[in-house]
This record gives structure tokens, C-alpha cells and sequence, in this order.
């Protein structure tokens, strides 16, 4: 692994050619610290940024969504999301009787969004030539009075399979909420969004205000039901799944492209809940898909849903990776 010196991303830009002289460890990246990870033909691109995911690859072919070296990641791509993953409603939750209002970084909706690391820069914890582990801390603060620890792990496996584990660590003196997530954008290299199937193993939804705040649960049906895979076409959906199917532990949600190249996203039972979003606002893609694992559904905090507590001194691992048949 080169922490210093990694490889562009397909999609970045190329240097101007007055650039291409100086040392690329000399260049700069709006997501910090660029750590890759190379075994056999595949190829992990981890960033400081959200302990995020910029690039995964197997023998040249792009397996998630990426972006430039002076770009934040757009529509949260690749991020990981801790204390909270996905939605609080109006950011105000309610601890012991008592209000606790988190600032509000979802305008649009009025809630607090993608929990409290979303802006932060990780450390460096571990490295290996196949891995590499960060962690950041969330101090106690407004809406969230609690000293957290959230630890991220990434591995490519002697099978090429990129995997990660999320890891949450309780510092405080007193019991912590939490749900965790991430946000990774599949696709198949070249191949066009609309013509990739997109596959799901949820038998059920969560049925949202307009907010996107789940009121109750339902069973997929039509254009929700995603379990015998349906064509991206021209859809745009941001949904969450639940009631997943899990084989010998392990959940698989897929996009297949025409030619039989797949690529999917497999979690363990620590997460119960899925949240597949496709939209047209990715730079660049007419289509982009992201398949969401979470430990909880939005608005946990309040529904209590999904929602886990750690016990001072205590941890909790969640897992998930991305595989590809090529």
C-alpha cells in the first residue's frame, strides 16, 4: 500500500500538463490522505475524508462510483456514517426526558443527516500491504452528549473481494445510541446505468413522510420489489428495505450488467436495513445507485427502531463488502 502516492481514479481529471513534471506526492485532494490498496488486478482507493470509499476496481473495471481530486464526495459517495446513519427528523431527539437538538444539515427536509463524521479527517490507525484501518472520535457536544470512537477497516481478501468493518467504541461513562451505515454508489464499469438490473433481497419497505421519515412498514410491491431484479432504467427511488433474505449469514443485493458482469453488496446481519437510492444528480452519470447497509432506519433515535446502545467501555462491529463476478 502507497499512502503517498496513489493512483488517479479513472474519472479524475488528468493533470495540466505544467503539473505532470512535479512529483505527484505534491498534489493535493479535497478528501485528505489517499491510501491505496492493491492485490492481484484490484484496486481500493480509501480517503482521510469520512474514512471514505473513492474507488474500488478489479482488473480495470470500476466497481463504485468515484470523483476528482478537488471534489468533496458528491451525494455522500463512499462515506461512512456514524453515531447515526441516514435521517434524525428535525435533528431533535430526546435522552432521560430531556430535548437534545443536533444541528440541521439536511435544509432541504429540516434534519440532521448522515450522522457527526461526515466532515471529518480519520487517523491513521493501522496499515498493511492489503489493508488499512482510521478511526475518528465524536466528542460529546450538543444533541449528542456521549465520547465515541468510530473505527474503520478496509481489506482486499486473497479472493479480490474489497471488505470493511465498521466499529464503534463507547469512551463515555454512560450508555451511547447508535446506528451505523454507509454509502457506497455501485456500477459496472462503462456499462450504462439504465441497462444494469439492480436486485434486492428486501420483502418489505418503510413507508416515509415527506421528509423521508418512515411512519410504518409495508410489503414491497411493484416498482418496490426488487427481490427478482428489475431494470435501472429511468427510475429514481430512495427507499429503505428491511425483512432482508440472509444465506448462512450474509445478505447480497446486486447490479447485473447485460453481459453477466455483476457487481454486489454483501452485509452481515448486524444490518437489518438497506437503503437503495438512485438518482440523476451524480456528476457526470445519467444514473447512479447506491446500495445503503445500515444497522437502523432513519429517524432510530426517536422510533428506537433498529436503535442499539453500547454500555461504557463496550463495542459493536458491523460488516459489509463489495464482491464482483467479472
Amino acid at each position: 500500500m502507497h499512502a503517498s502516492e496513489p493512483s488517479v481514479p479513472a474519472v479524475a481529471p488528468a493533470p495540466p500538463a505544467e503539473e505532470t513534471a512535479a512529483p505527484y506526492r505534491s498534489r493535493r485532494f479535497a478528501t485528505g490522505r489517499q491510501f491505496e490498496l492493491r492485490r492481484g488486478d484490484a484496486l481500493a482507493v480509501v480517503v482521510e475524508l469520512a474514512a471514505g470509499l473513492r474507488l474500488y476496481s478489479r482488473g480495470g473495471v470500476q466497481l463504485t462510483e468515484s470523483y476528482a481530486d478537488d471534489q468533496i464526495p458528491p451525494g455522500a459517495a463512499g462515506i461512512t456514517l456514524a453515531p447515526w446513519a441516514n435521517r434524525i427528523a428535525g435533528g431533535l431527539w430526546h435522552l432521560d426526558g430531556k430535548k437534545q437538538q443536533l444541528d440541521i444539515t439536511e435544509v432541504s427536509r429540516n434534519n440532521a443527516s448522515h450522522g457527526l463524521l461526515r466532515n471529518t479527517g480519520y487517523a491513521l490507525v493501522d496499515e498493511s500491504e492489503f489493508s488499512v484501518t482510521l478511526e475518528a472520535t465524536v466528542f460529546p457536544q450538543h444533541g449528542y452528549p456521549f465520547l465515541v470512537r468510530h473505527r474503520v477497516r478496509y481489506e482486499l481478501d486473497a479472493n479480490l473481494d474489497l471488505r470493511v468493518a465498521q466499529t464503534l467504541v463507547n469512551d463515555s461513562t454512560a450508555k451511547a445510541p447508535f446506528v451505523l451505515g454507509a454509502h457506497p454508489y455501485l456500477r459496472v464499469g462503462e456499462v450504462r446505468p439504465e441497462d444494469l438490473v439492480l436486485t434486492v433481497a428486501g420483502a418489505s419497505l418503510l413507508v416515509t413522510d415527506e421528509q423521508l421519515i418512515p411512519q410504518s412498514s409495508a410489503p414491497v410491491d411493484g416498482d418496490s420489489d426488487f427481490r427478482t431484479g428489475v431494470t435501472v432504467g429511468d427510475r429514481l427511488v430512495d427507499v429503505a428495505l428491511t425483512d432482508l433474505t440472509f444465506d448462512d449469514g450474509v445478505a447480497r443485493h446486486t447490479l447485473t450488467a447485460p453481459d453477466g458482469r455483476s457487481v454486489s453488496l454483501e452485509h452481515g446481519e448486524a444490518c437489518q436495513y438497506v437503503q437503495v437510492f438512485i438518482t440523476d444528480t451524480f456528476p457526470g452519470r445519467s444514473r447512479a445507485v447506491a446500495i445503503e447497509p445500515m444497522t437502523g432506519p432513519a429517524n432510530a433515535f426517536n422510533s428506537g427502531t433498529g436503535l442499539r446502545w453500547l454500555e461504557p467501555g463496550e463495542e459493536f462491529t458491523s460488516r459489509w463488502a463489495i464482491t464482483a463476478s467479472l
